[in-house]
């Protein structure tokens, strides 16, 4: 009876060395969608700002934008996956609405339109990141939010100075 006892703990997986992670509340499940949608948002937006800028700084950051973004997709979706949350194919329909009013401007006035909404976007996404970091449950989830943090922080200082430009 001992031996048996001992034989099931030393097979265990945590016995074995495998560490369980903690399971996700509902702040990181949200937050994994949230990201996730932001980031499909700043990819197109930075996709348009590549097709319709007026200025070849505008295109620029909307080419960093479509790179960072990306990166940090990858970091969320893999997280998603291993927590088995089902991510939605697009941007969140306020998102979307967005990007379509200032899809619809030209010139000087979609850079001036596209540079206030991604302004709006990216506090909107430091505000989600700040309320994981401080609810969130899952240290791998938390991890994603305090990796995005600076280059998030980093694009709203680029949209700002760009903002000053226009």
């Amino acid at each position: 009876m001992i031996m048996t006892a001992v034989a099931a703990v030393a097979l265990s997986p945590v016995a074995a060395g495998a560490v369980t992670e903690p399971e996700l509340n509902d702040q990181d499940r949200t937050f994994l969608v949230q990201a996730h949608q932001a980031n499909l948002a700043e990819i197109q937006a930075g996709t348009a700002a590549g097709d319709k800028a007026a200025t070849e700084e505008i295109r620029e950051v909307g080419t960093i934008l479509v790179r960072d973004h990306t990166t940090l997709d990858r970091a969320v979706k893999r997280e998603a996956d291993q927590a088995d949350v089902d991510l939605p194919s697009e941007p969140n329909p306020q998102q979307r609405a967005a990007l379509a009013q200032v899809s619809a401007k030209s010139g000087e006035d979609f850079d001036e339109a596209w540079v206030a909404s991604q302004i709006t976007g990216h506090r909107q996404t430091l505000a989600a990141i700040e309320e994981q970091l401080r609810n969130g449950a899952n240290p791998d989830v938390k991890k994603v939010a305090s990796d995005a943090r600076p280059v998030v922080q980093m694009h709203l200082d680029a949209l700002l100075r760009a903002n000053r430009t226009h």
